[in-house]
């Protein structure tokens, strides 16, 4: 009889290139695969639910793909460790694999397990599915975790190469046919009010999805990535941060990709931003306190000012006034996801000019995005912030109308998402409220009716942020 190893798929939702799948296959195991969901053990930052519509998807796919291989996902309920030990009570395991990951919540309940299945004798074995370097093996000179990209960036590039992908496995022996699992839809992933229309329409989860994905990207916008990625109204993004949060996709593959596609401006542009993705995860292994915490002890003296009551609603609503901003927040709400710029306008704007902490902030995209991760959603709001490592000094202040024109000089974007203003001439689309009452009544546009006046000066709410910042800086 051959040992049965039980492999404890998360974040890893694939079959190709999953080293947990392939060292209990490689062993001669009958694998038996498993989902467990558990929500509550990612607290105090469970899914959102823009999240857990993906994950349904991603799951169908990858029991599809298991199936098709020749077994079968079980899913279970958590606790996991609980879910862990009834399956090994049923099945005689012998091992017990999983790829790693890297926030706080998950790293402690993986210790736990780990320590149980250590003290009942269960081969236990964790792998790198995640990350082309794991965040202990790179060290600044004096032996501490990195702040500052750049100098991160050059000890990636002089650290040992990660390996190349592995391939998916052919064929695997089916687990004993006794084995429960529940029905997909017992998990309760799917909103009950489907609002999730514009997602299915943006999107394909799951590893097939993400192979796609990546292929499109290389095929037609990856040449010219170093300067399309800013251009919000132009498809010049990877759109492949969401399949490689869930796993459909892992960093080796998208490296290797890079580097079949030779050396260009756009590849090399690219192949550094998969290292900003490794420098987030890196930052929040070893400062796990900065998901609500700034890096930056003096903002938490920070005297905000701001009118959640007021001001976040109508940020969260897209009806600030200012359509670079309301444009980015219609399409977070209407597909899950919005332009990386137009993110860090947004987060300036709700933090620098409305005086909202950044922390509510990541919660909405937390709850919104289909890309969420948390190591990515922290450095992002705490560099615009400027609290936070390699961040933007914090008077770097991004101006709405400023940027509308430099990055959607045509508003092909802006229109896109607020039709409202479509007819308005490119020369007012980014400041409706200074255009002639002759070209607004042309246009079909009411400001206060069709479309919101500007909840706040521009000039006065960046006065105001700076006036603050110097009064902390005197402290």
């Amino acid at each position: 009889m051959p040992p049965t190893a039980i492999v404890w798929f998360r974040r890893d939702l694939r079959l190709a290139d999953h080293p947990a799948l392939h060292a209990a296959a490689a062993d001669g195991a009958v694998v038996v695969p498993v989902y467990i969901d558990s929500p509550a053990e990612e607290a105090p930052w469970p899914p959102g639910a823009a999240s857990r519509w993906w994950l349904h998807h991603a799951l169908t796919d990858l029991a599809q793909a298991l199936q098709g291989s020749g077994t079968r996902l079980l899913l279970r309920r958590g606790p996991s460790l609980q879910a862990l030990q009834q399956l090994v009570a049923e099945t005689g395991a012998t091992a017990l694999h999983w790829n790693r990951l890297y926030d706080p919540a998950t790293l402690a309940r993986d210790q736990a397990v780990k320590s149980w299945a250590k003290a009942t004798g269960l081969q236990v074995r964790s792998h790198n599915a995640a990350l082309l370097h794991e965040p202990w093996t790179l060290t600044t000179g004096k032996g501490g975790a990195y702040r500052v990209f750049t100098p991160f960036w050059k000890a990636c590039l002089a650290a040992p190469a990660a390996p190349p992908p592995l391939p998916a496995p052919v064929r695997l022996p089916p687990p004993p046919p006794h084995l429960a699992s529940l029905p997909l839809a017992a998990l309760g992933l799917l909103p009950r009010n489907r609002w999730d229309a514009g997602l299915a329409q943006a999107w394909t989860p799951g590893e097939a999805g993400a192979v796609a994905a990546l292929n499109a990207f290389f095929d037609t916008a990856a040449a010219d990535y170093g300067v399309a990625r800013d251009l919000p109204g132009a498809a010049g993004t990877s759109r492949l941060s969401p399949h490689l949060h869930f796993g459909e996709l892992s960093p080796r593959q998208v490296l290797q990709a890079c580097r079949n596609a030779g050396e260009s401006a756009g590849s090399a542009s690219f192949t550094r931003q998969l290292y900003w993705r490794e420098f987030a995860h890196h930052l929040l292994y070893h400062f796990p306190h900065t998901t609500d915490t700034p890096l930056d002890p003096r903002f938490k003296a920070f005297p905000w000012a701001g009118d959640p009551a007021a001001g976040l609603t109508a940020w969260q609503r897209g009806r600030t006034g200012f359509p670079l901003v309301d444009a980015g927040m219609r399409e977070l709400w209407h597909t899950g996801w919005m332009h990386n710029r137009v993110r860090m306008l947004a987060a300036s704007f709700l933090i620098k000019n409305l005086l909202i902490p950044w922390q509510q902030g990541a919660h909405w995209f937390w709850d919104t995005l289909v890309d969420a991760d948390l190591a990515n959603n922290t450095l992002g709001w705490q560099w615009t912030a400027g609290c936070g490592a390699d961040a933007a000094p914090y008077f770097r202040i991004f101006n709405p109308v400023l940027q509308g024109q430099r990055f959607d000089p045509d508003g092909a974007y802006v229109r896109r998402w607020l039709p409202e203003l479509a007819r308005l001439p490119d020369r007012w689309l980014h400041r409706p409220w200074e255009a002639p009452r002759t070209v607004l009544e042309t246009a079909g546009v009411r400001l206060g009716r069709d479309y919101p006046a500007p909840i706040l000066d521009l000039g006065a709410s960046r006065r105001r942020a700076l006036t603050l910042w110097d009064a902390l800086k005197r402290r």
